[in-house]
């Protein structure tokens, strides 16, 4: 099994197989994503990988950011990848090689690693959030993979939980704005500029020459620290996660929700108060039968990803 995880700044290419342990990755090469390239000349250089590690004639797993059709095996105009407009990626693949390829975008590849190999394994409703640079959602709903009419399901980023507030998605107030790295990094930046002009003092900012420098690391590492102004930020954050898992909760009635990235790394910040949200806001017996976990694969999520995109394509499972 061969997976490919396209990004924005890497490619990974990753062969895995199923072994005593579960499912192994076996080999793997991460290259730069070269924005001088085509497209093709960069799938190109994936095959290449593919073939020092052992060949191209087995599935080929994708998982690429959206808007992409995965029915058509389609990538369209990503935008962390510039010029990668309606390239054919499944087409190119299997008219040069000898394999079946399978495409699906990264929130719904994470969703099926995380389903297959993760902390969602068992499970037959589940939901996936990134929660990293964006917030984006994978759904497995009904023991498959959920896409809706055209592929656009798992958009919860896009919801507006305030009539202001910091952007993501292009929307003030949204999920996204809230609950991603540029949201916590907005969130830490207002408290700042207003802290600042009041003459107090910020401990994850000295003056105003430092606000572009906060990041969602930096206020993390400050609260873990146990500075109550950056612990405010996170507990702000933490609510409003709550509050957009409880529209998820009452509308799916999910068995497990798993989250990754920052979620991941920073549950002790983020926790309590998004618990708090959740008994105020769902129904309680959607939230008795629900669990909130981190998502368990980490680091290697991005390959495990891929290659999940390809084990349930081969099993005619997406």
């Amino acid at each position: 099994m061969i997976g490919f995880d396209i990004g924005g700044t890497k490619c990974a290419v990753c062969i895995g197989k199923e072994g005593s342990n579960g499912f192994e990755i076996l080999d793997k090469r991460v290259m730069p994503t070269d924005r001088t390239a085509s497209p093709y000349e960069m799938i190109d250089r994936m095959c290449a990988a593919a073939l020092e590690m052992g060949g191209m004639t087995d599935v080929v797993g994708i998982s690429c950011g959206g808007p992409l059709d995965a029915k058509k095996g389609i990538i369209q105009s990503p935008p962390n990848l510039p010029g990668w407009d309606e390239v054919r990626i499944v087409e190119y693949l299997e008219q040069r090689y000898p394999v079946r390829a399978y495409l699906e975008n990264d929130a719904n590849a994470c969703a099926l690693a995380e389903w297959q190999f993760g902390a969602g394994k068992g499970t037959k409703n589940m939901i996936f959030l990134t929660f990293g640079t964006g917030l984006g959602a994978g759904l497995i709903l009904g023991g498959k993979l959920y896409g809706g009419t055209n592929g656009m399901a798992g958009e919860i980023g896009h919801v507006r939980l305030a009539d202001d507030g910091p952007i993501g998605f292009n929307k003030a107030g949204s999920f996204e704005g809230f609950c991603s790295g540029g949201g916590l990094a907005q969130l830490g930046k207002a408290m700042a500029r207003e802290r600042l002009q009041n003459g107090q003092t910020v401990s994850f900012c000295k003056d105003m020459s430092e606000l572009n420098a906060i990041t969602a690391k930096s206020i993390a590492i400050a609260a873990d620290a146990g500075h109550v102004d950056a612990i405010e930020v996170y507990e702000l954050c933490g609510t409003m996660l709550g509050k957009g898992l409880s529209m998820l909760i009452d509308i799916l009635n999910p068995e497990r929700i798993l989250i990754g990235s920052i979620y991941q790394r920073s549950e002790n910040l983020l926790k309590a108060a998004m618990e708090r949200e959740l008994q105020k806001e769902c129904l309680p017996e959607a939230l008795d039968v629900c669990r909130v976990v981190p998502a368990k694969l980490k680091e290697n999520l991005g390959d495990y990803a891929a290659l999940a995109v390809g084990v349930i394509g081969a099993k005619g499972g997406k």
